[in-house]
């Protein structure tokens, strides 16, 4: 009997052992997935659609070949069509009923104005301006989420979702590469492979061991009993002569042992390949995460909330895209604030925070002495709040704050991108105010949609604040809008008032000084708040003019005002002179009918002219 289960247990180790060596080799399922296509046609750009990307699960991996340069980025579907706009673009999409890639051409189209609709922004917005048609190269668009660049083939692997496309080209110029190799990893783990080599080794050792006990109890079965009967006494034979001695090198294993040593060989075989079977891939997953979860039940809600939910523009930016895109700023902004480069700074600078940035570059050249702007800081971003928008131009609103250094100022920063090939400018830069307290918001990954400047839905217009604010620093308390501002925390209105009164003070009896204010001519710019408030930024001018009143008399800049003698390029007149500021004001305002008042969030005053009057 013991015979027989040892041959069941080496047949069955057999089968299993055959069965988890199959899984790992001939039964293997491939490692990849993998579809290829040739572009046809010879344009600059190629874009691989979503479907094409989802026509197998897992991540993808992208193989691009062809002559010279190769870009790849992705994006958000909208914005790579809005990139690409009227350009003729190859379509790399999925066929479902053949299984294969396919691949058609979209030809160039010649807008036509009459044939826009005036109600189709974002279609508009597509159309390349005349400022923008030069830039034919994708390369370093503000509107990808990442991008890489090599020469003659492009590899990489991505974890991209329903909603993003790939956008491939060379330089914009030259056609885009037209070998194009789509592959999924699959799962082609074996499971049970492994407990079948482990279980077939157990049953090749239970085998073995039944084995030996059959033939133990054969032997023992076969031995003389030991209480028989003496018989009759032999006479003794003379002894054998003892046989010659044999050498070691003349001993060979008899038939048996070297059966013995043969059987052993599968053992260490199925043996090694067991312990191969550690690999996570040949065992069965039983983690917790592995495992079906309960689904928690959803928050009853109303379906008009769910749709308007669905129907929001997305985000102009993501996070990661403005960290990469302010740190991008950053290092050119400090470039060109020492290199005194008007031309690079106007890359990334607009409005009027490149105007203040520029006068001061003016002013460093004339006299190194003064000293320059804050520098610009990339990072870390606290703060982040994108307008809601499928069209252009977009607004973004950042914070940049380093705890851990104190010396640096907390910067809000207005970000500004208008048109699809245009990147982010910097239109508004402000140090904010130490006791400012920025209004609850939406999250970055929802946005705030943008206020129009005339909305009167507010405590008081966008576009009507900065002259509102010009008023009460004119007139102070007189002003009728002077009840509408929080005074408490406004340190711009308490140095403003600080400074004109210590430039009075210092004023020969022989010249007369006079102070206005007006609001900008640069638009504001609103983004919502979850109160239903706003955050805005607007644009003011302030001028001083010095003339004497006594003929003969002489004015001038003061003998510190550096800044002032290197615009002007006087040091005394007799005609006068005057000094433009350019202030950059930054404001929460509630809602129409709120209780609270407007609030200054931040500030940034600088000289921009300075010039002899007429």
């Amino acid at each position: 009997m013991r015979f027989v289960l040892a041959i069941v247990a080496f047949v069955l180790a057999a089968v299993m052992i055959v069965l988890g060596i199959a899984q790992r080799t001939i039964l293997l399922e491939p490692a990849f997935t993998s579809l290829s296509t040739t572009v046809t046609g010879d344009t600059t750009y190629t874009v691989i659609d979503p479907s094409a990307l989802a026509a197998s699960s897992g991540s993808q991996t992208i193989n691009v070949r062809g002559d010279g340069t190769i870009f790849l980025a992705y994006g958000r579907s909208d914005d790579v069509a809005a990139w690409i706009g009227t350009d003729a673009y190859s379509t790399v999409g999925f066929n479902d009923e053949t299984g294969e890639l396919t691949s058609t051409t979209t030809e160039a189209v010649v807008p036509d104005d009459e044939d826009t609709p005036a109600d189709d922004a974002a279609a508009a917005d597509a159309v390349p301006t005349e400022e923008t048609a030069a830039i034919v190269n994708p390369a370093g668009s503000d509107l990808w989420l990442e991008e890489y660049s090599g020469t003659r083939t492009l590899t990489t692997t991505l974890t991209l979702p329903q909603d993003i496309s790939v956008i491939i080209a060379s330089d914009g110029v030259a056609p885009a590469p037209a070998n194009i190799r789509l592959s999924w990893a699959s799962d082609n783990s074996t499971p049970w492979a492994g407990p079948l080599l482990a279980g077939g080794a157990l049953l090749l050792l239970a085998g073995l061991v039944l084995y030996l006990l059959a033939l133990l109890h054969l032997r023992r079965s076969r031995r003389p009993r030991r209480n028989v009967p003496r018989g009759p006494r032999m006479p003794r034979l003379p002894r054998a002569p003892r046989p010659k001695a044999i050498k070691a090198s003349q001993i060979t294993a008899s038939r048996r042992g070297i059966t013995r040593r043969v059987a052993i060989i599968p053992m260490v075989l199925v043996s090694g390949l067991a312990l191969s079977g550690c690999s996570a891939d040949l065992w069965p997953d039983f983690s917790p995460a592995g495992t079906a979860t309960a689904t928690p039940t959803p928050t009853p809600q109303s379906t008009d909330s769910v749709e308007a939910a669905a129907e929001l523009p997305p985000p102009a930016v993501t996070v990661s895209q403005l960290e990469a895109i302010m740190s991008e700023i950053s290092l050119l902004t400090a470039d060109a604030d020492t290199s005194l480069n008007a031309d690079t700074l106007a890359t990334r600078f607009t409005g009027p925070a490149l105007e203040q940035r520029l006068a001061n570059y003016k002013i460093r050249a004339v006299d190194p002495a003064v000293a320059p702007l804050v520098a610009l800081p990339g990072a870390p971003i606290t703060f982040t709040l994108p307008q809601q928008t499928n069209s252009w131009p977009r607004v973004v609103m950042t914070v940049i704050q380093d705890e851990n250094d104190p010396s640096i100022p907390t910067m809000a920063v207005m970000l500004k991108q208008e048109s699809p090939r245009s990147n982010y400018q910097v239109d508004y830069l402000f140090a904010l105010e130490q006791s400012a307290h920025v209004p609850e918001v939406a999250p970055a990954v929802v946005g705030a949609p943008a206020i129009a400047p005339d909305n009167k839905l507010l405590l008081l217009p966008p576009d009507g604040l900065a002259a509102a604010y010009a008023e009460i620093l004119l007139q102070g308390e007189a002003s009728p809008s002077y009840g509408l501002f929080e005074s408490d925390g406004d340190n711009f209105r308490i140095q403003v008032a600080d400074l004109n009164a210590a430039k009075v003070a210092a004023l020969p009896s022989t010249a007369s000084i006079e102070f206005a204010a007006a609001a900008g001519s640069d638009e504001a710019v609103a983004l919502a708040t979850n109160d239903s408030g706003s955050i805005v930024a607007v644009s003011m001018t302030e001028t001083e003019t010095v003339k004497p009143v006594q003929e003969g008399a002489t004015v001038g800049p003061a003998g510190d005002a550096l800044a002032a003698k290197a615009l002007s390029g006087i040091t005394t007149t007799t005609k006068g002179f005057q000094n433009t500021y350019r202030d950059q004001l930054l404001f929460y305002v509630p809602t129409a009918g709120s209780s609270e008042k407007i609030m200054l969030l931040g500030f940034a005053q600088g000289l921009i002219t300075s010039a002899e009057l007429p």
